[in-house]
């Protein structure tokens, strides 16, 4: 006896097989970026579609790719609130570093930093992540970020928005791991120390 299943239900049954599994660990990563159970289910539910309608015969590692898509919908919505200046939640990367005593909650928060710090390799120029960081994660005035830079303000502000929207669209290069590392490395110690020396020159040592 024939099944009745065709091809695309068959696919569609596996998408869905897939992503209810991963599921828990998506609202994690959502989550811990966001801080609002109500829009890191949102968030999943938008990841759901992008895997819906993705051409998933070519992703090699779904989990990967599903925890990528998270985190990336994730940083976009908490970029939105920010800019309706309704959290301080911050955009493209966390603006805080999480000190839970839960082992847990400091993994998943620093599985979500380091997703997104190298979305900021993959996709942006060493300039324009300079002036992204600096300015989303850790308010530098556009004067200061324009200084630094050798830009005008007007040019700093379109690089910023710039960057904004390639995060969101541009195709992926590869990233060296030592590259992922050192900025990492950087963005953890300013964040926590306060002191952005360090990563303010490892950024600007690579625009040049």
């Amino acid at each position: 006896m024939h099944s009745t299943h065709s091809p695309s239900i068959k696919a569609l049954e596996d998408a869905v097989s897939v992503f209810t599994a991963l599921r828990p660990r998506l609202l994690r990563i959502a989550y811990r970026t966001l801080g609002s159970r109500t829009e890191a289910e949102d968030v999943v539910q938008d990841a759901w579609l992008r895997w819906q309608n993705t051409d998933r015969a070519r992703v090699l590692d779904p989990p990967a790719f599903l925890a990528r898509t998270t985190a990336h919908l994730a940083l976009n919505v908490a970029q939105s609130a920010r800019s309706r200046h309704e959290t301080d939640a911050g955009a493209g990367v966390p603006r805080t570093i999480d000190t839970s005593p839960d082992p847990l909650a400091r993994a998943e928060r620093a599985e979500a930093l380091e997703l997104a710090v190298r979305l900021l390799l993959e996709k942006l120029s060493p300039t324009e992540r300079a002036a992204y960081v600096l300015r989303i994660a850790f308010d530098y005035p556009y004067s200061q970020i324009a200084h630094s830079l050798q830009l005008s303000q007007v040019n700093t502000r379109q690089i910023v928005s710039r960057a904004h929207k390639r995060l969101f669209v541009e195709r992926s290069k590869p990233v060296s791991t030592l590259e992922h590392r050192r900025l990492l490395k950087a963005f953890v110690a300013a964040a926590h120390s306060g002191n952005l020396a360090g990563l303010e020159h490892l950024l600007l040592t690579l625009t040049a």
